[in-house]
């Protein structure tokens, strides 16, 4: 009995690392909020040939100061309304003004 109380005490639980990826703003029409496409490349389990597969997250951006085409790294964080979950942490590359 003694062996088994003393592992439970010794183990501590830690919370989960939040995810980070890496996109490009595809739109910033709405306010603090910005849509942000995530790309990544799946192998084809038959045919053995990479395809491209795109996910799409609706970021909280709080200063407003992204825009369409920067490249961004977004981080998920809690809930913050019905579709949001990630927030903007960083604008790696901004998109080219023409």
């Amino acid at each position: 009995m003694e062996q088994q109380s003393e592992m439970r005490s010794g183990t501590e639980i830690r919370p989960r690392r939040r995810q980070q990826k890496i996109g490009v703003v595809v739109s910033d029409k709405m306010q603090k909020t910005v849509v942000v496409e995530v790309e990544r490349l799946v192998m084809h389990p038959m045919y053995q040939k990479y395809l491209r597969r795109r996910s799409r997250f609706m970021a909280h951006d709080e200063k407003d100061e992204c825009r369409i085409g920067d490249r961004v790294e977004i981080r998920e964080t809690r809930p913050l309304s019905r579709n949001k979950r990630w927030t903007v942490t960083s604008v790696l590359e901004r998109a080219s003004a023409e």
